[in-house]
């Protein structure tokens, strides 16, 4: 039998679940458990394809709208990024019992926004046209009253009616380069523009890029375990590529990997997105080693001991 050729596996740590995730995630499942299948949820809970039919197997069901959704007195889910205002209007007028899964960091940039808006201020918002999050945090304010700065190009091309009456807030899974430089541009054009107090970047975004950062450049390759419409799975990769690291991939499932890719190499990154189940890593670790003789040592950038409490409705407490 021929021995296999030896391979490290270098894991960043944290990777994987976030808070918000796992409240996002409990959410379904406690209602499932509570009020029994159907639970209706808007957009996917999280980007996780895993995760989703997993949670469809058990009785959820996903829509794009609330208009796919018969009258009905099963919960309706809102997803962790978030929904514009005349989400949660639209069930209410149809009387649906709503639970709003939207992470609390998310719900912060709502809020920030908002508070600006009310001291009239013109608001910029960083981040990725389309992504269900900047759509959510759009749709917080009537409709121009935020605009959206995707690039340095946008910031430094951006006409303000005031330029000392700015604000800015920031979708929570950018990359933190790009969003850095980006920052720097609005801050030199316009020295009073008003940010937040605190990162609008979450903490699990920052802590996996920082993870990736001290990985990447010690390693032949890198997978980053994300779907590929995962805004902070895909900025993992973007980070690993920009560390140096000469491969870098994106995978769903072992069963994405091209083995090619990987031929001669001595050291392998891994890492997951927020919404990437461990499970998926595990699997992947499993594929590798029927290839090659493993050894794993963990690279750690953050301790992680957040946690998001579930929507009221849904606490054992409501219920008394």
């Amino acid at each position: 039998m021929l021995s296999k050729p030896p391979l490290k596996i270098v894991l960043c740590s944290p990777r994987g679940f976030c808070a918000g995730v796992v409240r996002a995630i409990d959410t379904v499942e406690r209602a499932l458990a509570l009020y029994g299948a159907p639970v209706y949820v808007r957009h996917e809970i999280v980007h996780n394809r895993y995760v989703v039919d997993n949670l469809r197997a058990k009785g959820a069901v996903f829509v794009e709208e609330l208009d796919e959704i018969p009258d009905t007195k099963a919960p309706v889910v809102f997803s962790a990024h978030g929904v514009p205002k005349d989400v949660p209007e639209e069930a209410h007028r149809r009387n649906f019992f709503s639970l709003d899964a939207t992470c609390p960091l998310v719900t912060k940039v709502h809020r920030e926004a908002a508070i600006h808006y009310k001291r009239g201020r013109e608001i910029l918002l960083i981040g990725h046209s389309h992504h269900p999050e900047v759509v959510g945090t759009l749709g917080q304010l009537p409709e121009g009253a935020v605009s959206l700065i995707e690039t340095t190009a946008d910031a430094e091309a951006y006409q303000p009616k005031n330029p000392d009456n700015l604000a800015f807030v920031t979708q929570t899974t950018l990359s933190i380069d790009d969003t850095s430089g980006i920052v720097a541009v609005l801050r030199q054009r316009f020295p009073n523009i008003s940010g937040p107090h605190k990162e609008d970047i979450c903490y699990a975004t920052t802590n996996r890029q920082a993870a990736v950062k001290k990985v990447a450049p010690i390693v032949d390759a890198m997978i980053v375990v994300g779907a590929p419409n995962s805004s902070n799975s895909l900025r993992l990769r973007e980070v690993a590529e920009r560390e140096g690291c000469k491969v870098a991939v994106l995978a769903q499932r072992a069963s994405d990997i091209e083995w090619s890719q990987f031929e001669g190499i001595a050291t392998l990154g891994l890492t997951a997105g927020a919404s990437a189940p461990e499970v998926i890593v595990e699997e992947i670790m499993g594929a590798f080693a029927e290839r090659y003789e493993l050894s794993v040592e963990t690279v750690s950038a953050a301790e992680e001991n957040e946690f998001f409490p579930l929507p009221r409705a849904l606490r054992p407490d409501a219920a008394e």
